[in-house]
């Protein structure tokens, strides 16, 4: 048997020391104890060579360097990715933050090039890669979404209820974003936290792509908060027609979703939505 300590486990929230002032509900007064939502670096390499650091929430962490590498054409089929695995060394724990993935076929060919062209990039719990793919360059790699499966307004309206209640991990933090695909009669397939509300379309996303069912032209993406021009980019990526928020789009996501045959909903709560392009899948 090693000597060496065992691992940490790996959770996606940890207990903190804190003050609660003025919230009866929560105890009296007074030095207390909280869970917070951990967000920790995660390095992925591809053959073994850095390639990106996402500051993510532990779990799904091969999910979400798949995900991530669709998302920026570094991968084009799942079969493509030869293997995703965790670097591990039992006296340096802090390695399983790092994930190295094997590809295949032409994405292998290429990684030279790749990694040639390529800094590192550092995404953050709030903005993604901001500005850093253009919507000319998407509309060279996806064309318009064209499927034509309606939904109707009562399964839209609660489906951000039915998120909520898969989101395990916020029901104890308060502290982390979902993202959930779903079926068009409102049955729910996978749903994944995250920190990042991006990083969160990142694992169901590549979920599904390890598991060869991209593209996900059946299925609506349901996200909390607010639906970034990212969000819209990598759901065009993945097929999906639908995008739903329970709060509001930003101006280039509006865009992005006119341009990409999306149909992207916003402030959807209170039995209410509001529909900013192609409305002709709501009945």
């Amino acid at each position: 048997m090693s000597d060496n300590p065992a691992r940490p486990e790996r959770r996606p929230y940890r207990e903190v020391p804190v003050t609660v002032v003025g919230r009866p509900e929560r105890g009296a007064d007074g030095s207390t104890r909280d869970l917070a939502a951990v967000e920790e670096p995660l390095e992925v390499r591809l053959h073994g060579r850095p390639f990106a650091v996402i500051m993510r929430t532990p779990g799904e962490d091969r999910e979400l360097a798949t995900g991530f590498l669709w998302s920026e054409s570094v991968i084009r089929l799942s079969a493509d990715v030869g293997a995703v695995e965790h670097c591990r060394h039992p006296d340096h724990p802090e390695t399983h933050n790092v994930v190295d993935v094997f590809l295949h076929g032409e994405a292998a060919s290429g990684l030279a090039r790749l990694l040639g062209e390529r800094r590192n990039v550092l995404t953050n719990s709030s903005c993604g890669l901001c500005g850093r793919v253009t919507i000319e360059s998407l509309q060279q790699r996806a064309r318009p979404i064209t499927s034509a499966w309606t939904m109707t307004r009562e399964i839209v309206a609660a489906l951000p209820d039915r998120l909520r209640e898969r989101q395990v991990t916020f029901a104890e933090t308060g502290g982390l974003h979902a993202a959930g695909l779903f079926q068009t009669d409102g049955t729910c397939d996978l749903i994944a936290e995250d920190v990042g509300r991006h990083n969160a379309v990142d694992k169901v996303v590549g979920a599904m792509l390890m598991e060869n069912r991209v593209p996900l032209t059946a299925h609506a993406l349901v996200v909390s908060g607010r639906t970034s021009f990212e969000i819209v980019q990598k759901a065009w990526v993945a097929g999906i027609a639908l995008v739903c928020a329970v709060s509001a789009p930003s101006s280039l996501a509006i865009e992005l979703a006119q341009e990409a045959g999306i149909t992207l909903l916003g402030f959807v709560r209170d039995g209410g939505f509001n529909v900013y392009s192609h409305p002709a899948r709501i009945e």
